[in-house]
This record gives C-alpha cells, sequence and structure tokens, in this order.
C-alpha cells in the first residue's frame, strides 16, 4: 500500500466538459457529430516561432515525426476546414462557462480575449487551438477540504481521430470547434480517490447548469502528477471517472521505478550511459528471426546500441505490464516511426538465438553489466528511433522526465510528446475580444446552478432518500430526472422517476446492456406508459432491458414481453383463480400458504401491477378461503 503523503504526491486536475449550445464557438455550423465522412482535405502542419522567437518543443517534436493529416469536413463549415476567419465568440457558451465560474465562487475578467495555442498533432487544422480566459479563483469543497481553483477557460474541441496508417492520420471534423469547458484546479490534491471525487464534484456542478452535453467523450479529465524527487507529468485523456485513482497510482509507481533506476544507473556508471549506433546487418544475415528477416530483406538494417551499466534495468517493470524497456520502445516508434525495438533483457527471443545474442555482444562490446538494443528497420528510421532512445537514457540518469502521456485504458500510460512551454501561446488577431458587462452577468446568474444543499433539500421534499438524491444529482442524465419529474410528478412518484434512471439504468449496465445506446425519448415513453397505466414500475426493468438490446420502443417491447399492466380487479381474478386450484393445499397449509399462492401469482403478474398490491390480494383471498 502506497503511502502517499509520505511520498509527496500532488495532483492537479484539468476537467474539459462540452457544452450545449446551438452553434460551435466560433461558426455557426450545428454542434453535432456525424457518421459520414464527407470531402477530404489533405494538410501538412508545421511549427511556428513564438513572438519572442522561441519553438514549443511540444510542437517542434509534432513536426519531426514527418506526418500529414486527411479531413473528412463532414457536419462542419469553411471555419473548421480553416478556409473562413471565424466568428465571433459564441456568446451562449460564455454565459455557460460564466454561470459555472459564479457557482465556483470564481472571478470573472474584465473583457476575454481568445488566445492562439499551438497544437500540430493535426487534431486542428489551424495547427492551433483557440482558448479564452473566462475566470480565475475560486474554490470547490469536497470531503471538508476547500480545492482552489486556478483558472475557467472556454475552448474549442480538437477534431475527432478515425484513423492512422503510417505517416498519414485522418480526422473528422465533425467534432472540431464545440464549445469546451476547461476547469483547472490547483496541484493540492494529496490521493487518488480524492482526485476522483474532485472530478466528480465538479461534473456534478456543470451538471446542475443543464447547459453540458453528456456520452463517451464529452467530458475528459488531464492529471497533472508528481511525487517528492520525480517531476510534473501531464496525463491526457482519461474519460471515465473510475480510472482516475488506478492512473494515478500507476503513474505514482513509475515515477518510483524511474527513480530506482537513476539510482542503480549512478550507482554503476559515469559518464554517457549510451554508446554510438552500430550496423549489424550483415553480421545477422543469416538470421531465422521473422522479425529481422523482415527488416533485411525490405532494404533496411539492424542497427545495435550498447547501453553502459543498464543489464537488467530494461527489463525492470516500471507500471503494470510495462516496462523501462516499454517506455524506450515509445520513444523509439514516436521519434523513429519504427514498430518497436528489442532490447536485451528480453533475449534469447523472437527467434534470436543464443549463439546470435554472444555475437551481437561482442559486435557492440557489451560488458557483463551492460545492455543493448536493437531496432530493425529502414537505415534513417533506425537511426532516429536510437537517436531518441539514447536520449531517454541520458534523461534516466536525471530521474523522471517532464512529458505529456496517454492515459490507457487499463490505467497505465504511454509517451505521447514533450511537455508544452510557455512559448505555444500567442493572441488571436481574428476575434474581437468581449467585454463582460452588467448585462452577461445576469444572464449568467439566472443560469448559475442551484447550491447542491438546496438541491438535496428540494429532492428530499419531492419523497427522495438522502442517498437516491445524492445519486441523481450525479448522474448524467439529471437534467432529464428533472424534466420528467417537472411533467409526470403527479401521476408518477419523484423517487420511481429518479430511480428508473439511476438504478434500473445502471443495474442493466452491470448486466452488460448498453444503457448509453437507451435515448432519453425512450425512457419519457416508459415514464408516460407509467403514467397512464399501460405498464407497472416493476416492469421498467424488463422493457428498458429489451429496449437496450433490440433498439425497439417500450410498447413494443412491453407487447413482446406480455408486460402489459393490469386493473386491480383483473388481478383479483387472477389470484381468486389461483386460490381455487389450490384450495386443498390452502386448507392444509393455513396461513403458511401466503407465500405459495403469492409465488404463483407473481409468475402471471410480476411486471404486470405494483408487488405491494399483489400481496394484499393474495392474503386476504387466502383468509376468505380459509374462513369457508
Amino acid at each position: 500500500m502506497l503511502d502517499y503523503k509520505a511520498l509527496g504526491l500532488k495532483v492537479g486536475l484539468e476537467v474539459h466538459q462540452q457544452l450545449l449550445t446551438k452553434r460551435r464557438l466560433f461558426s455557426h455550423a450545428p454542434p453535432e457529430l456525424s457518421e459520414e465522412a464527407g470531402e477530404v482535405l489533405v494538410r501538412r502542419l508545421r511549427p511556428t516561432r513564438s513572438e519572442l522567437g522561441e519553438v514549443d518543443p511540444a510542437a517542434l517534436f509534432e513536426w519531426r515525426r514527418g506526418r500529414y493529416y486527411e479531413y473528412e469536413v463532414s457536419n462542419a463549415s469553411l471555419v473548421e476546414a480553416d478556409e473562413e476567419p471565424p466568428h465571433e465568440l459564441d456568446r451562449e457558451a460564455l454565459v455557460i462557462a460564466l454561470a459555472a465560474a459564479l457557482a465556483l465562487g470564481s472571478t470573472p475578467v474584465d473583457e476575454v480575449y481568445v488566445m492562439r495555442k499551438i497544437v500540430i498533432d493535426g487534431s486542428n487544422t489551424t495547427g492551433f487551438q483557440r482558448t479564452a480566459l473566462i475566470a480565475m479563483g475560486g474554490s470547490i469543497e469536497v470531503g471538508g477540504k476547500e480545492v482552489p481553483i486556478e483558472t475557467i477557460c472556454l475552448e474549442e474541441d480538437a477534431a475527432r481521430k478515425v484513423g492512422e496508417e503510417g505517416a498519414k492520420v485522418s480526422y473528422r471534423l465533425d467534432r472540431l470547434g464545440v464549445p469546451l469547458i476547461e476547469i483547472a484546479t490547483a496541484p493540492v490534491i494529496s490521493s487518488p480517490e480524492e482526485a476522483k471525487e474532485v472530478a466528480l464534484a465538479i461534473g456534478r456542478l456543470l451538471r446542475l447548469t443543464g447547459k453540458v452535453r453528456r456520452g463517451i467523450g464529452t467530458i475528459r479529465q488531464d492529471l497533472n502528477v508528481s511525487i517528492a524527487g520525480g517531476a510534473k507529468v501531464e496525463i491526457k485523456g482519461v474519460q471515465q471517472l473510475e480510472l482516475i485513482p488506478k492512473v494515478i497510482e500507476q503513474e505514482v509507481r513509475r515515477q518510483l521505478a524511474l527513480l530506482e533506476i537513476r539510482e542503480e544507473m549512478r550507482r554503476r556508471l559515469s559518464g554517457d550511459p549510451a554508446s554510438p549506433p552500430q550496423d549489424l546487418t550483415a553480421l545477422l544475415s543469416s538470421t531465422k528471426s521473422k522479425v529481422l528477416r523482415r527488416a533485411i530483406d525490405s532494404g533496411g538494417a539492424v542497427l545495435g546500441m550498447k547501453l553502459r551499466g543498464m543489464r537488467g534495468l530494461l527489463g525492470k517493470e516500471v507500471s503494470q505490464g510495462r516496462r523501462f524497456g516499454t517506455e524506450l520502445a515509445d520513444y523509439a516508434r514516436f521519434y523513429g516511426g519504427v514498430s518497436g525495438l528489442i532490447h536485451s533483457d528480453e533475449l534469447p527471443g523472437y527467434g534470436i538465438t543464443a549463439e546470435e545474442v554472444k555475437a551481437i555482444e561482442g559486435a557492440l562490446g557489451v560488458g557483463s553489466e551492460d545492455a543493448f538494443v536493437l531496432v530493425a528497420d529502414q537505415r534513417e528510421r533506425a537511426l532516429k528511433a536510437l537517436e531518441a532512445v539514447a536520449e531517454r537514457v541520458r534523461a534516466a540518469l536525471e530521474g523522471v522526465p517532464e512529458e505529456t502521456r496517454a492515459a490507457l485504458e487499463d490505467g497505465t500510460t504511454r509517451f505521447m510528446r514533450p511537455r508544452p512551454g510557455a512559448a505555444r501561446m500567442y493572441p488571436e488577431t481574428d476575434i474581437p475580444p468581449v467585454r463582460v458587462g452588467r448585462e452577461l452577468l445576469e444572464e449568467a446568474e439566472k443560469l448559475k446552478p442551484e447550491p447542491l444543499s438546496a438541491k438535496l433539500e428540494r429532492f428530499a421534499k419531492l419523497g427522495m432518500s438522502k442517498e437516491l438524491a445524492l445519486e441523481a444529482i450525479g448522474d448524467v442524465r439529471l437534467d432529464l430526472i428533472e424534466r420528467l419529474i417537472a411533467k409526470y410528478s403527479s401521476s408518477v412518484p419523484p423517487s420511481v422517476i429518479a430511480s428508473l434512471v439511476v438504478v434500473t439504468l445502471r443495474g442493466l449496465r452491470g448486466k452488460g446492456v448498453d444503457v448509453e445506446a437507451i435515448a432519453d425519448e425512450r425512457i419519457e415513453e416508459l415514464v408516460d406508459m407509467i403514467a397512464r397505466g399501460e405498464v407497472s414500475k416493476e416492469a421498467a426493468e424488463a422493457i428498458l432491458e429489451a429496449v437496450g438490446k433490440e433498439g425497439i420502443s417500450c410498447r413494443e417491447a412491453a407487447e413482446r414481453l406480455g408486460l402489459r399492466a393490469v386493473s386491480e380487479q383483473e388481478a383479483e381474478a387472477i389470484v381468486g383463480e389461483i386460490v381455487r386450484e389450490s384450495l386443498a393445499e390452502v386448507r392444509a397449509r393455513g396461513q403458511k400458504a401466503v407465500s405459495l399462492i403469492m409465488g404463483r401469482a407473481m409468475s402471471k403478474l410480476r411486471g404486470r401491477i405494483d408487488g405491494k398490491k399483489v400481496a394484499e390480494i393474495v392474503k386476504r383471498k387466502v383468509e376468505e378461503a380459509l374462513r369457508e
């Protein structure tokens, strides 16, 4: 068990949430996704110097990868295609962002200026992302602790990546320009679970505005993680709240492992750990290794590099399922464009024999404490890859490099690029600033979400338990819950509506049903059927399961499953018939026959009428039979 306090863990959180607006941030294109490709544009992006004459290292890294980008102009305008200047900043998005800022106690800026943030990984056609500072300061309370808010920004979302093949990366422009609010906390979060709770609290506050989008990809978290003696590492793209603690834990373990590697390297050697690359193609010309053969037969080369004092360290696990050799392979792939590398700690293997390993060690001059790496690819790419590996190994002598990493589904991370510097930001000259005056702030005040305590009190008055109310407030469909309560509370108890959305859907998710595919319209259809007495609330789970699996309407599902509601009179007739058929057993068992009759009745009435009502009828009918 890690002692995060002793390790000096510091986490800063950046929550990115798409806003529910009628247009995109800088154009009038509809902010909706599309599955149609549309016309295709091809672009290459290049880094530019800042106003101080500096080049951002992250931009330079992306340019050196030599990639080009295809853009599917689907559901987008000329602004997103970078064929037309941006329009004015969307007022609706600005009001929503200001409302969130006021709810957090942040101080809005007097005037909003749009900036350009250099990004040339292809996710923006322009080579930069437009972003604007909206407010500063404020805080959010989590577990009795005030977590400071540093900045609140409004920015355009990136294009949607749809494919990658060699040097070509494909994006679709249907998401580019969708308004996105970014809320950044101070790095005061001191445990993985606390980070999750802060993210949950910020997400809940944004949902309380009723003006945010939901679904996969509409909200994501970036984490800035460091420990004492380590370095600040930015982890991008954590989409699931449940994954946040694991990502942080794995990053802490990774930094601890890298610090151990640093100490061992310093103990073993002084000077440069990386030797110059050597061509081993002729030496391995007869190899039967498929990996090496493929490169040699296609006119490529096998290059090797000795790493002084590194034996055993390349195979050291730095996070779950990932070794230090995996970190080197990431650098080789990203800088050299190769498929990966082979290191001595995993040999013999990959078809490379023990005899070939000895020959390689002899050619490279590998000693008893040394290791080596091999790259098999086109010679130029292999050289670039080994240069990157050499730089990464040299950085290992310093400890943990500052870098940007991508979150993976198992909670581990992979290298993306160096951390960007201050040179990436400069003013956007095509968009006029927006004065934040009284009118804008009054609009924002009207939209500002009510405090959590007030919402809980209101839900309690509607008959919800505190536990259910908290779950409803934290649910992504909170806006749907409130809309259905306002419309149907006279005929369907609010607690039933909230439970249907929160508890029933959670249960279906646990059974493997794709609940995200169940549209709000279907849930409202079901509540309407309950309100009309067409089905009972007990039938909700079975009906929604059929809707989620088969894509049918709630009425179709109810008919197929035989879940049409019955009246109390119909239920009495059915129970009465069951009692008559079981009369001998009823007389023999007496009052104990109630459970027997209840089971038989529910087999016919389950999901068609309230179970409590069935229990009342059964008890009454059994007592009548015994009296007779």
